[in-house]
C-alpha cells in the first residue's frame, strides 16, 4: 500500500533534471501514481540489475507494468508505454535473496523508444504534463470524486481513516485524483486505464465509475457477512436455551432427557460388545462425547451418529472358524469343478500351511483366464471349502479412487470404500474376497483405484488399512484377498507385483462335455423345473453344441445354449406337447437351436501351395489360422490383407526381408522376388489380428509360394522369428495346443525356447500331437522338405 502522498516535496522534486533515458522497471500486477511512496520486491535479476545500474547514478527510473503479470517475459512489446518515473529511496538486501526498495512517485511518462544496453532495458522517455488548466467542469468532477471516495474508505475496513485527513492538505487537483486512484482496490488493468488518462476531467470520471462499482461490491459484501452473522447468533441462541431446557427437565425427572441419555448408554454398551481395536475404541468414545453434548437438531448430529454406526457395526472381532480338513476341501473343490488342478492344487496348500501356522499372511492369489473357464466361481467355492463368508466386488468401470478407500466425513453423504462396505455386510473379519475384474480398472481426474488397491493387497501393509471415512486403521490381513483377470496386460505394474499368478485355460473338447453333462445340464434342468428324467442328451448331441454353436475358451455360452432347449421343452411340457421323456439327439439340435453359428471349420488335410497352417491365441482360447501368400507381378511390393495389427506387420516385413537375403542359399532364383508383390492375406478379415507369433507361419508361407513346394495342412507352427531366422519363444502355448488338437491338427512346430512350458501342458493335450521344436528357420526348412 502506498504512503501519504509527497505534497511537500513534489516540488522539489519537479524541479529535478529528468534525463531523456531512464532505466525499465517492469511491474507485475501493479500501477503506481505519482506523489506517493511505495515499496517494492524484487527477485527477477534483469529487475536487479536495474536497481544497481540506477543506484550507481541518479536513482531515476521509468516504471511500467506489464501486460501479463503471469509472464515472465519483459520484452518491449510486453509492456505498457504509459508509466511514472520514480526515485530510489532505499535498496534493503533481504537474507532470502531478494531485494526491497522503496521508491518515490514522480511524474508520468510515456516511453518513446525501448533501447536494450548491457542486457539493460532502458527506454526514451516524454514526460505528461498535469495541472494545466482548471474550470468548473472540473472542479465539480472532483468533488463528486472525493465524496464517492469518502464512502469508499469509510465502507473498506482495509483502509484507514487517517487517509481522509490527507485529502484537505493536498491543493493541486491532478495530485488529489492520483491520490484517491493509488488508494482504489481494482485490477491493475483499470488503474492503468486511469494512468493514460492525460484530461484530468476524464481521469475523474472514469474514476468514480470505478469507486462506485467498487462501494457496491463492499456493500454485498458486509450485507452477506451480517446474515451469516444473525444466523450463527440465532443458531447460538437456540443451543444455549435448548441446553437450558435440558437442565430444566433433570430437574423435574423429565423422560425426555433420559431418553437422550439412553442413547448414549446404548452407544457405551455397542461400543464395548463391539471389542475394537484400542485406536478405534479412542475415537469412537471422542465421537460419542461430542454427540453427547450436541442438540439433536444439529446437522453435525447425524454425521456423528451415523459415523458410530459404522464403528460399531463392522466386525472388529468376529471370525468363521477355518475348516482345515484338506480331504473335505479337495471333495467340494471338485464337487464344484472339474480339471482346474493348478488353482486346487495352491489353494489346498494354502489350507495346509493356514492348518500349520495358523497366519494367513502370503500372496494375494490372481486368476487369468478367458471369460467363462470358472474364475469367480472357482472364489466361491474355495469360500465353502474353508466353511467362509464369500465377498465379490466388481471393478469393472471403477475410476474414482473413493470407491475403494472412501470419502472423508467433510463431504455430504460420504461413506465408506466398497472393502469396509463389504465387510460390515459380511460380517465377519475373515472372508473370502473377491476383486473381479481388476484388469478393468480406470482412472481419471478423481484418483487412480489401482493405486489405492496397493495398500489393501500388499500382505506387509494391509494390518493397517486407512479408509479416509473411518480415518483409524483396519485390519485386512486375515481376509483371503483373490483378484480375477482376463488378461495381465490389464493389469498395473505395481499390483501384479504383489500377486500370484495363476492361470486358468481355456477347456478342451471333451472337459466341457463332463462338464455339460455332470454340472450345466442338472443345473438347468432344475432352473427351469424339469426333472431329470425328461430330458436327456446323447454324448454326441453335446459334443454338436461344443462344436457349432459354441466358441470359447469357458463355458458361458454353452450353458445358455443348453439354458434355450430346457426352456423349449419346458414350454412343450406345459402346453402338453411334449411327448416324455425326451431323448435329444444331434439331428433334432437344428428345430431347438436354428441354424449352426459356427460352421464346423475342418482343415483339410492336403497340401497347398502357398498356404500355412498357424496357431494363435485370443481372449477366447486358443485358435488355429490360416496365412495365404501370393507371388505377383509388380514393383517388389508388400500388400498386406486381412486387419493385421501393427506388430503382424512388422513380422511379415521380417519374414520377407530374411528370404529375399537368403533367396540365394534357399535356391531360389535372382528373379523370385525381383518385380513381383507378395500378396499376404489371412481369412476372417472382420476379425482384428495382430503379435509376434505368426512370423514362422507367415515365413513358411512365403518360403512355399517362393519354391513352389505345397505345405500340409495339419502341420501347424507358432513362433517368433528375427532377420537372422531365429525362432523366439511364445506365449500362450496350452492354449495353442488345446486348439490344434481340437482342429485335429498332427504335427506342432513350436520354438525350442518353450520346452520348459510342454511340461504343464496336460498329457490329454498332448496325446496325439505331434511336437517339434525348432530353434532356426533352417530347421523349419528341412522340416517342410522332408514332409512327403
Amino acid at each position: 500500500m502506498p504512503s501519504a502522498p509527497l505534497s511537500n516535496k513534489i516540488k522539489a522534486i519537479d524541479e529535478l533534471a529528468i534525463p531523456g533515458n531512464l532505466p525499465v522497471m517492469p511491474l507485475r500486477d501493479i500501477v503506481l501514481f505519482p506523489g506517493t511512496i511505495y515499496p517494492l520486491l524484487i527477485g527477477r535479476s534483469a529487475s536487479l540489475r536495474v536497481i544497481e545500474n540506477a543506484a550507481a547514478g541518479d536513482k531515476l527510473i521509468l516504471l511500467l507494468a506489464q501486460k501479463d503479470a503471469s509472464s515472465e517475459d519483459v520484452s518491449p512489446e510486453k509492456l505498457y508505454k504509459t508509466g511514472v518515473v520514480g526515485k530510489i529511496t532505499q535498496v534493503l538486501r533481504l537474507p532470502t535473496g531478494m531485494t526491497k526498495i522503496l521508491v518515490e512517485v514522480i511524474k508520468r511518462a510515456e516511453a518513446v523508444r525501448f533501447v536494450l544496453d548491457d542486457d539493460i532495458l532502458a527506454a526514451d522517455i516524454k514526460l505528461i504534463p498535469t495541472g494545466e488548466g482548471f474550470d468548473k467542469k472540473d472542479r465539480a468532477a472532483l468533488r463528486r470524486a472525493i465524496n464517492i471516495f469518502r464512502n469508499y474508505v469509510a465502507l473498506n475496513d482495509n483502509l484507514p481513516e487517517e487517509l481522509l485527513l490527507a485529502l484537505d492538505q493536498i491543493q493541486q487537483p491532478q495530485q488529489l485524483a492520483d491520490y484517491m486512484s493509488a488508494y482504489i482496490e481494482c485490477d491493475f488493468k483499470k488503474r492503468q486505464k486511469i494512468l493514460e488518462n492525460r484530461e484530468l476531467y476524464n481521469q475523474l470520471l472514469y474514476l468514480s465509475r470505478l469507486l462506485k462499482e467498487e462501494i457496491e461490491i463492499l456493500q454485498l459484501e458486509k450485507s452477506i457477512d451480517s446474515m451469516t452473522r444473525e444466523k450463527m447468533a440465532k443458531s447460538q441462541k437456540v443451543y444455549y436455551l435448548q441446553e437450558q431446557m435440558r437442565l430444566i427437565r433433570r430437574e423435574l425427572g423429565d423422560e425426555a432427557d433420559e431418553e437422550d441419555d439412553d442413547i448414549i448408554l446404548e452407544y457405551r454398551d455397542r461400543i464395548h460388545k463391539a471389542r475394537m481395536s484400542k485406536e478405534a475404541r479412542e475415537k469412537a468414545y471422542e465421537e460419542l462425547d461430542r454427540l453427547a453434548g450436541m442438540s439433536d437438531l444439529s446437522p453435525e448430529a447425524s454425521v456423528v451418529r451415523t459415523y458410530l454406526d459404522w464403528l460399531c457395526d463392522l466386525p472388529w472381532s468376529k471370525y468363521t472358524r477355518d475348516n482345515l480338513n484338506i480331504e473335505s476341501a479337495r471333495i467340494i473343490l471338485d464337487e464344484d469343478h472339474y480339471g482346474l488342478q493348478k488353482p486346487k492344487e495352491r489353494i489346498l496348500e494354502h489350507l495346509s500351511v493356514l492348518k500349520l501356522v495358523k497366519s494367513i499372511k502370503g500372496s494375494i492369489l490372481c486368476f487369468v483366464g478367458p471369460p467363462g473357464v470358472g474364475k469367480t466361481s472357482l472364489g466361491k467355492s474355495i469360500a465353502r471349502a474353508m466353511n467362509r463368508k464369500f465377498i465379490r466386488v466388481s471393478l469393472g468401470g471403477v475410476r474414482d479412487e473413493a470407491e475403494i478407500r472412501g470419502h472423508r466425513r467433510t463431504y455430504i453423504g460420504s461413506l465408506p470404500g466398497r472393502i469396509i462396505q463389504s465387510l460390515k455386510k459380511a460380517g465377519k473379519k475373515n472372508p473370502v474376497f473377491i476383486l473381479d475384474e481388476i484388469d478393468k480398472l480406470s482412472s481419471d481426474f478423481r484418483g487412480d483405484p489401482s493405486s489405492a488397491l496397493l495398500e489393501a493387497l500388499d500382505p506387509e501393509q494391509n494390518s493397517a488399512f486407512l479408509d479416509h471415512y473411518l480415518d483409524i486403521d483396519f485390519d485386512l490381513s486375515d481376509i483371503l484377498f483373490i483378484t480375477t483377470a482376463n488378461h495381465e496386460d490389464g493389469i498395473p505394474h505395481a499390483l501384479l507385483d504383489r500377486m500370484e499368478i495363476i492361470r486358468l485355460p481355456g477347456y478342451m473338447r471333451n472337459e466341457k462335455l463332463h462338464i455339460a453333462r455332470k454340472f450345466l445340464l442338472p443345473k438347468q434342468l432344475k432352473a427351469n423345473g424339469l426333472k431329470e428324467d425328461q430330458l436327456t442328451f446323447t454324448r454326441e448331441a453335446f459334443l454338436r453344441i461344443i462344436d457349432v454353436y459354441t466358441r470359447e475358451a469357458g463355458v458361458r455360452e454353452l450353458e445358455r445354449q443348453i439354458s434355450k432347449i430346457c426352456r423349449k421343452v419346458a414350454r412343450k411340457v406345459v402346453e402338453e406337447k411334449a411327448k416324455l421323456p425326451i431323448h435329444l439327439k444331434t439331428s433334432a439340435l437344428r428345430s431347438y437351436l436354428g441354424v449352426a453359428i459356427f460352421p464346423e471349420r475342418k482343415l483339410k488335410h492336403d497340401k497347398k501351395v502357398g498356404r500355412a497352417t498357424g496357431l494363435a491365441w485370443t481372449a477366447a482360447g486358443g485358435d488355429v489360422l490360416s496365412v495365404d501368400i501370393t507371388l505377383l507381378q509388380g514393383k517388389g511390393g508388400l500388400v498386406l490383407t486381412g486387419m493385421l495389427g501393427d506388430v503382424m506387420k512388422e513380422s511379415a516385413r521380417a519374414a520377407l526381408s530374411y528370404l529375399q537375403d537368403r533367396a540365394k542359399n534357399l535356391g531360389f532364383d535372382d528373379d523370385t522376388f525381383r518385380g513381383r508383390d507378395v500378396h499376404l492375406h489371412i481369412p476372417e478379415g472382420a476379425v482384428p489380428k495382430d503379435g509376434p507369433s505368426a512370423g514362422i507361419t507367415i515365413a513358411a508361407a512365403l518360403y512355399s509360394a517362393a519354391s513352389g513346394k505345397p505345405l500340409p495342412q495339419d502341420l501347424a507352427m507358432t513362433g517368433e522369428i528375427t532377420l537372422r531366422g531365429e525362432v523366439l519363444g511364445i506365449g500362450g502355448l496350452n492354449e495353442k495346443l488345446i486348439a490344434a488338437r481340437r482342429f485335429k491338427i498332427r504335427r506342432v512346430l513350436i520354438p525350442k525356447e518353450n520346452i520348459p512350458q510342454l511340461s504343464e501342458v496336460a498329457s490329454d493335450v498332448k496325446r496325439g500331437l505331434e511336437v517339434t521344436p525348432v530353434e532356426n528357420l533352417d530347421q523349419v526348412w528341412d522340416i517342410l522338405n522332408s514332409v512327403q
